[in-house]
């Protein structure tokens, strides 16, 4: 049913495959672009390096998925310490969507910090009683809004895990979004971290893959354990392309989408039965809380995309039996809605929560 819809509210607009090909095809022909053979190659090292510098580390690896990146950064690191205990917030990516892969292969163990619901702090760290060989931190924080600590506690658990000999790692998958937030550089936001995850296709728009980020180090062993995994592919060429190709222009773009989702919240006040998660925005991103249950929201997103040809998103069922949310990324979509049409389609959602 999303397929048929004119208007999809959330996320960035999609290229067909066969624009997206031909937009790389054009984009390798204007570059010279040759493929890389098993990770060795101009473009893709050239783009590692690039991404590194961007964030202040020494050197960067391309990883097929996120989910091998992380665990074996995170497995790294505890060898390096002779400890195995990660501590890391309860609505982590590693947590609940990897069918705890980490567990299943005795990689390392968990241990939760903060409160479900709000981002972690120091104290919270320093509350846990085991020793640690290192802590995740998530920025943002999907799960709850893309909410984000201040600037003073990330710098405070910076300290402490560097006091601490820690490895601080961070879950950037959605890094690039934080920067119009914090207004810092994406370097001063990861200074502090011993290793940095970033995703390229989420806000990127590549077809897929990450970047791991550290000292030169860390990342000759993270190489090694992603080829152990199976990681090693032959040609990763089409994945850094369709990365490469849009990587500055994203970037450029963030600034704007963040001053969207700014003037969304002020839309929003004036729609009462939908309810922004953060109460202000933080990233470009948030959970919409609606006054209906997943069912009954899943049924009005059915009719809203049947009778008006736009898509709102996947209903998820909050912790009450008749409240529900969903979550809106603000890109392309967004940016490019007039105003009167995007309270229109505001309305809608509105008038089918009563």
């Amino acid at each position: 049913m999303k397929n048929k819809c004119h208007m999809i509210l959330p996320g960035n607009r999609e290229m067909t495959p066969a624009e997206l090909f031909a937009s790389m095809a054009t984009w390798c022909e204007q570059n010279d672009i040759e493929h890389d053979r098993y990770g060795d190659g101009a473009l893709i090292q050239s783009f590692e390096q690039k991404v590194a510098k961007l964030l202040g580390f020494e050197a960067g690896l391309f990883v097929i998925t996120g989910t091998m990146t992380q665990p074996t950064a995170l497995q790294i690191a505890c060898e390096q310490r002779g400890c195995y205990n990660v501590a890391m917030h309860p609505s982590s990516h590693i947590c609940i969507h990897e069918n705890q892969g980490y567990q299943l292969q005795d990689r390392f163990n968990i241990l939760p910090v903060g409160k479900a619901f709000q981002p972690w702090n120091v104290a919270s760290l320093q509350s846990i009683p085991d020793q640690l060989g290192a802590v995740l931190y998530e920025l943002p924080m999907r799960e709850i809004g893309g909410q984000l600590p201040s600037l003073e506690e990330l710098e405070a658990i910076k300290q402490y895990c560097h006091t601490e000999g820690i490895h601080l790692h961070m879950d950037g998958a959605r890094l690039w979004e934080t920067a119009a937030y914090y207004q810092k550089s994406f370097s001063d936001i990861a200074s502090g971290f011993d290793s940095v995850y970033v995703s390229l296709y989420k806000g990127i728009g590549g077809l897929g893959g990450a970047m791991l980020l550290g000292n030169k180090s860390f990342i000759n062993k993270a190489s090694i354990w992603m080829h152990r995994q199976g990681g090693n592919v032959y040609h990763r060429t089409p994945f850094v392309v369709s990365a490469a190709m849009q990587f500055e222009q994203r970037l450029r773009s963030l600034p704007a989408l963040f001053e969207r989702t700014t003037q969304l919240y002020d839309m929003l006040k004036s729609y009462p039965s939908l309810t922004p998660n953060p109460e202000s925005p933080q990233a470009n991103m948030l959970h919409i809380h609606l006054p209906i249950s997943e069912q009954k929201a899943t049924i009005l997103r059915d009719e809203l995309a049947e009778e008006h040809g736009v898509w709102i998103g996947n209903p998820q069922q909050g912790s009450l039996r008749h409240q529900s949310y969903i979550e809106w990324y603000v890109g392309d979509n967004l940016l490019e809605l007039p105003d009167d049409k995007l309270k229109g389609y505001l309305q809608l959602i509105e008038e089918g929560c009563r």
